[in-house]
């Protein structure tokens, strides 16, 4: 995918960032969650920049994993959680971004929510099946 293609900047990946994670630090909802994980919210948002630069411009900039920095907070996570979380992004990346770049932005925030409710909420049962387990 060439530059043009992505519809999307660096610097428009960090604003993003920032608004959302300003609306999320506000939401009583995920507030007090995040509130409660974050030490350092400047180094937190850098993570995430880097992150989303990784993803969205795939420059190799985030070297962490994810699901083990949500699993320490499981307890305090839920399916609805999640779904609210994309609901802002939504909002703020239509707000801030070009319809495809929000589009772009929004397809992938579904696409690693879904990956992260899989590694964290379901396990398979003694039985073999599917099991979604008690922290919902």
């Amino acid at each position: 995918m060439t530059a043009s293609e992505r519809h999307i900047t660096e610097d428009q990946l960090t604003e993003v960032v920032a608004a959302f994670y300003g609306r999320v630090r506000r939401d009583p909802e995920l507030g007090p969650i995040f509130n409660g994980a974050i030490e350092d919210w400047d180094q937190h948002l850098q993570t995430l920049a880097r992150f989303w630069s990784s993803v969205m411009l795939t420059t190799g900039r985030y070297k962490g994993n994810p699901l083990a920095a949500h699993m320490k907070h499981v307890e305090a996570i839920s399916p609805a959680l999640f779904e609210h979380w994309l609901a802002l992004w939504r909002d703020t990346t239509d707000a801030l971004l070009t319809p495809a770049a929000a589009k772009q932005l929004q397809a992938k925030a579904d696409r690693i929510a879904e990956s992260l409710q899989l590694g964290l909420f379901f396990r398979l049962s003694p039985a073999g099946k599917a099991d979604q387990s008690s922290s919902t």
